[in-house]
C-alpha cells in the first residue's frame, strides 16, 4: 500500500501493520477506558496468546487458533457472569487467569519436550516477518473498528455514560457490548504477530489514556487517540529499523513515555488542581 513511498518492502510492511494495529486498538481502547473495563483488553490479549500457543501445540495455524480462542472467551463473558451471578470484571479476571495458565502450561510443556518452540514471537511479536494477507486483515479490522464507532456512535456514547440508563432508554446494550467484544477479539488476535501477547495491552489502553489527559469529550478522544497511536507507531518503526532495535517493545516504551509526558503537561490536571 505504501510501496510508492517506501522502497524497502520489509520496512513498508512493518509500518503498514503497526499503523493499522495501533489505530484499531486505540479506537477500541477509548471505549474500553471510558467504560472502565480495561480488564477486557487484558483478558482478550491473553486469550489470543493462549489460542496461538494452543495452535502451535496442535500443529495448527496459530493465528486462526488465536482468533477462535479469543472469540470463545468473548462469547463466554456474558453467560458466565449471568450463571455465576458475578460482575463482569470478576468473570474477566477468571478468564484471564485461565488464558494465561493455558498459554504458560503449553509453552513450558513444549519447551520441556524439546519441540523447539520459540515463545519470543508470541510474547513480543515479530513485525518483520508478516505476510501481505495479514496486513490486509489488519487493514480490514481497522476499517471495521472505525465503521463500528461511526455507525453506533450515539449508542456507544450512551453506554459509556451509563449502561443502565442507556438500556432503559431503549439502547440495545447487549448487542453493542457483544459486537465490541468480538471486534476487540479480532483486533487483538490479528495484532498478536506484531506486538505479542504481553504488549498488545499497551496499544489498547495507552493511546486512550494519553488522549484523556487533554480531551474534554469522547468525540475528541476518538480523534486524538488514533492520531497519537499512528504517529508514535510510525516513529517507532522508523527508529527500530534505523537503530536496529526491536520494533514492538520500542513502540510500547515510546507510548508509555508519551503518556508520562502528557500527565506532566496536561492542562486538565491543572484545571482540576485549581478547582480543588
Amino acid at each position: 500500500m505504501l510501496e510508492w513511498l517506501i522502497e524497502n518492502n520489509v520496512v513498508c510492511h512493518a509500518l503498514e501493520a503497526m499503523i493499522f494495529a495501533s489505530v484499531a486498538c486505540s479506537i477500541l481502547g477509548v471505549i474500553i477506558s471510558r467504560m472502565s473495563l480495561s480488564s477486557i483488553g487484558f483478558t482478550m490479549s491473553h486469550a489470543a496468546f493462549a489460542g496461538a500457543a494452543l495452535g502451535m501445540f496442535l500443529g495448527a495455524n496459530a493465528q486462526v487458533m488465536a482468533i477462535a480462542f479469543s472469540m470463545g472467551v468473548a462469547a463466554l463473558i456474558g453467560p458466565v457472569s449471568e450463571k455465576a451471578k458475578m460482575a463482569a470484571d470478576a468473570t474477566l479476571s477468571v478468564l484471564f487467569s485461565l488464558s494465561m495458565a493455558v498459554a504458560i502450561f503449553l509453552i513450558s510443556y513444549m519447551e520441556y519436550m524439546g519441540k523447539g518452540l520459540s515463545a519470543s514471537s508470541l510474547l513480543f511479536g515479530d513485525v518483520i516477518s508478516l505476510y501481505r494477507e495479514e496486513i490486509y486483515a489488519l487493514a480490514a479490522i481497522c476499517c471495521l473498528s472505525i465503521l463500528f464507532v461511526l455507525a453506533f456512535y450515539k449508542e456507544i456514547s450512551a453506554i459509556m455514560f451509563n449502561m443502565k440508563i442507556a438500556e432503559s432508554a431503549g439502547v440495545r446494550v447487549k448487542l453493542i457490548y457483544y459486537v465490541l467484544l468480538f471486534i476487540i477479539a479480532l483486533s487483538v488476535a490479528l495484532s498478536l504477530n506484531i506486538v505479542g501477547g504481553l504488549l498488545i495491552f499497551v496499544l489498547l489502553v495507552t493511546p486512550a489514556s494519553i488522549a484523556g489527559q487533554f480531551c474534554f469529550n469522547v468525540k475528541s478522544m476518538f480523534i486524538v487517540a488514533p492520531l497519537v497511536a499512528l504517529l508514535v507507531s510510525a516513529f517507532g518503526v522508523w527508529a527500530g529499523f534505523e537503530f536496529t532495535l526491536p520494533v514492538a517493545p520500542l513502540v510500547a516504551l515510546l507510548l508509555t513515555g508519551v503518556f508520562a509526558i502528557s500527565v506532566m503537561l496536561s492542562f486538565k490536571r491543572r484545571i482540576n488542581t485549581k478547582i480543588h
